[in-house]
C-alpha cells in the first residue's frame, strides 16, 4: 500500500477516477479532489468540492466528470480547472434515470454515449453529443448535450458497467505495450512518462499566461541558400 486517506477528509468514499495529477472522489457529501502529484502523499485540495446527494460512482473524460447520482441520474461536473470543479448540469431524462449506480463512456464514429447502470430500471443509453446536436463536436472536449436514446430491462438491478478496452491502447503490468485487435498503436503513458509532464527534478513544473520575467530572446537563424 502506497498511502491511505479517510475520515475526516472523506466520508464513505464510493468511487474514484484518476486523471494526471488529480484523483476525483465521490463520497456521502459529494465530489472531492485529491492532489496526487506524489501518490505516496495525497492531499485533499482545499475548497475543491461540489456538494451532491446520492453520489455513487464517477467517470472522468477530459474536462468533465460524470457522477452516477442515484435518484438524480447523472450529474456532470466541469473539471477543466481541477482545483475549482463546478456543477455543469444534471440529467435524469425527465425522471427516467432515478437509480443510477454507475456509467461508462464510449464513442461510435463521431458520437459519444454513456452506458448507464440504472438500478431497478436496467441499462440506459444516453447520447452525450453527436454532429446534429453539437456543431463543435470535433473539439477537444465538446459540451455534453445528454439525451436518453435507449433502455433495456435487466434480470435484476443494474449495479455496474464494465469498462471496454481502449482501442489500440493497452499496456501490461510492466508498462510494455500489448497488441489490441491485432494491431499496434500508441500505448498509454506509464507513471514515469506521465510525471515527466509536470515534474522537473522532483519539483512541480508549470507555466503561466503571466510570466514574472520577460521572455528570453531566441537566436535568429539566417535562411540558407539552396546548393
Amino acid at each position: 500500500m502506497t498511502a491511505e486517506i479517510g475520515a475526516p477528509g472523506l466520508d464513505g468514499a464510493s468511487g474514484i477516477a484518476v486523471q494526471f495529477r488529480y484523483a476525483f472522489i465521490v463520497d456521502r457529501s459529494g465530489l472531492k479532489v485529491l492532489n496526487i502529484t506524489r501518490p505516496e502523499a495525497p492531499v485533499l485540495v482545499p475548497n475543491a468540492r461540489v456538494p451532491l446527494e446520492h453520489a455513487r460512482n464517477i467517470y472522468v473524460a477530459r474536462t468533465y466528470a460524470y457522477v452516477s447520482a442515484g435518484k438524480h441520474g447523472i450529474q456532470i461536473i466541469n473539471i477543466e480547472r481541477p482545483e475549482s470543479p463546478l456543477l455543469d448540469q444534471s440529467f435524469d431524462a425527465g425522471g427516467k434515470l432515478n437509480d443510477t449506480n454507475d456509467l461508462k463512456l464510449g464513442m461510435v464514429s463521431s458520437s459519444l454515449f454513456a452506458f448507464v447502470a440504472d438500478g431497478k430500471n436496467g441499462l440506459q443509453v444516453v447520447q452525450l453529443f453527436s454532429p446534429p446536436t453539437t456543431p463543435r463536436f470535433a473539439g477537444f472536449s465538446p459540451k455534453p448535450v445528454p439525451k436518453l436514446i435507449a433502455s433495456h430491462a435487466t434480470h435484476g438491478p443494474a449495479l455496474s458497467i464494465s469498462r471496454g478496452i481502449d482501442r489500440d491502447r493497452a499496456v501490461d503490468e510492466t508498462g510494455n505495450q500489448l497488441a489490441v485487435f491485432g494491431r499496434r498503436g500508441s500505448r498509454p503513458l506509464n507513471r514515469q512518462e506521465t510525471q515527466g509532464l509536470y515534474l522537473r527534478n522532483g519539483e512541480l513544473y508549470s507555466v503561466s499566461d503571466d510570466p514574472q520575467t520577460p521572455p528570453v530572446a531566441g537566436l535568429k537563424q539566417e535562411a540558407s541558400s539552396p546548393k
